[in-house]
């Protein structure tokens, strides 16, 4: 099972510019978030709560599916 990132990608965008100054902002490395972004690695309940922080990329708990749940077409 796949999810559609695509969201998510384009609010780091917006936020942060980069997906590398994304990485660094939430302590992780730019391969970790690739990884994770390529549905290669599930992100952990843990890293979307600090991603959707207010200090972070300010996701409200009732739009987070809409940023980690939903799955990618075919």
């Amino acid at each position: 099972m796949a999810f559609e990132y695509s969201k998510l990608i384009g609010r780091i965008a917006e936020k942060y510019g980069t997906r590398r100054n994304f990485a660094a902002a939430i302590g992780m490395t730019d391969a970790a978030l690739s990884s994770r972004l390529n549905n290669v690695t599930p992100f952990k309940v843990e890293e979307i709560k600090r991603i959707c922080a207010p200090d972070i990329l300010d996701i409200a708990d009732n739009a987070i599916s809409e940023y980690f749940f939903t799955l990618k077409v075919k």
